[in-house]
């Protein structure tokens, strides 16, 4: 199988208030909440992994579940994860103006680059995975002169996006060609990183602006990370239901969106196809279907509520547990080190040379699991970033010459 590489973007260069990187203290809500996220982004690891080196999804029983549950909805965490990294950068709360706004935008400017030069050096590695670190670096460009921005407008643009995107993709179709997956060892391209690779940034910007509206709110206050949990279970209700309802009710589309799943689907490792369910399907109705990856308006609503609601809960349980932080200090070490891990795999994908297998056993994704958990937890107890956020610490340090 052809997987699709979720990629964390810890900020680890990003200017925060010095309460947000203290243990969270028992009766003082808020001083945990960026352990909280580092908490989301190992589960997303730990999600990322299940895609790409897991056991087959669908197949019945718990860790079928699992492995299905993973499908698609770790890279949309990582994406509204992105957001976050953006607001953390630029100001989270209150958006860094003067001098300092300009040293701020240089940081998101150079991490782009980076992780377009990252990301296209992993792809030329050849192995059956679709990088999204030069995707990644893409969307930073694109939603960098939002950065000022409130919560508000910035959830508007996100809907709109949401909206219209999927849409507009479809409607150049004739024009930029279908859903293409490159051969192993290709580099995408311009066309490809917007609008036909794995990760299009016309239908995945929102899952970023998204993120970024959640990092303008005020964590710290309880009536916030109720409302924003309820808007994610809304979210998830709205695109999964409302696609579950479209397909049965919409005459021809539940046979249009049925052949698009037996027709292409995620492409194996000995075929692939230049379509795929949704948007890149032949037949409008598959536009309807909130599958992972499918890049339609309900899929995009779906994941994003999803995601919300995934780090809502963790920001919350940090604070409202303290025994969880040291319970979970191992996934927390993983979600600190989001980029280590992310190129960890794909290097170890590499040199494991899993090419031709469609699905792993269980043990092999046990064994991902826990070789990088330990690295993390001990790598952590000496040093306060993993190697690679440490590399990009020093990098995107430059801005600070700015005058």
């Amino acid at each position: 199988m052809t997987h699709y590489a979720d990629s964390p973007l810890h900020p680890a260069d990003a200017a925060s208030p010095a309460d947000e990187r203290r243990e969270p203290t028992p009766g003082v809500p808020g001083v945990g909440r960026l352990v909280g996220l580092d908490l989301a982004r190992g589960l997303a690891v730990f999600g990322m992994y299940a895609v790409h080196v897991g056991p087959a999804p669908g197949q019945d029983g718990v860790i079928g579940y699992l492995m299905e549950l993973a499908q698609g909805r770790s890279s949309a965490l990582f994406a509204v994860l992105a957001g976050f990294a953006v607001a953390l950068i630029t100001g989270r709360r209150t958006p860094k103006t003067g001098l300092a706004g300009r040293q701020a935008v240089a940081k998101v400017i150079i991490r782009a680059v980076i992780l377009i030069a990252l990301g296209t050096a992993l792809t030329l590695t050849g192995t059956p995975v679709v990088p999204i670190l030069a995707f990644y670096g893409l969307f930073f460009l694109l939603v960098l002169p939002l950065y000022r921005l409130g919560t508000k407008p910035l959830a508007l643009i996100a809907v709109g996006w949401a909206l219209v995107g999927p849409q507009l993709l479809y409607a150049l179709k004739p024009v930029v060609g279908g859903r293409v997956f490159l051969s192993y060892g290709q580099a995408d391209g311009p066309v490809s990183l917007f609008f036909t690779g794995g990760y299009p940034a016309l239908t995945w910007v929102p899952f970023v602006i998204a993120g970024m509206a959640v990092a303008r709110c005020d964590l710290a206050a309880t009536a916030v990370r109720i409302r924003l949990a309820l808007t994610g279970v809304a979210l998830a209700v709205t695109g999964y239901g409302g696609s579950w309802l479209a397909v049965r009710l919409v005459p021809g589309a539940a046979e249009a969106v049925r052949k698009a799943e037996q027709g292409s689907g995620v492409p194996s490792m000995s075929s692939v196809s230049p379509d795929s369910i949704g948007i890149f399907g032949d037949a409008p109705a598959g536009m309807l279907a909130a599958a992972p990856h499918s890049e339609a308006t309900l899929s995009i609503v779906a994941a994003t509520g999803v995601a919300i609601l995934v780090i809502t809960t963790c920001l919350a349980a940090v604070d409202a547990f303290p025994r969880l932080r040291r319970l979970a200090k191992p996934v927390i070490a993983v979600g600190s080190m989001s980029l280590t891990a992310y190129v960890y795999h794909i290097v170890a994908i590499w040199l494991l040379n899993t090419e031709g297998q469609t699905a792993s056993p269980l043990y092999i994704l046990l064994g991902f699991i826990a070789s990088v958990t330990i690295l993390a937890t001990i790598w952590s107890r000496f040093f306060q970033r993993g190697p690679l956020e440490w590399l990009m610490g020093r990098a995107t340090g430059v801005a600070r010459r700015i005058q």
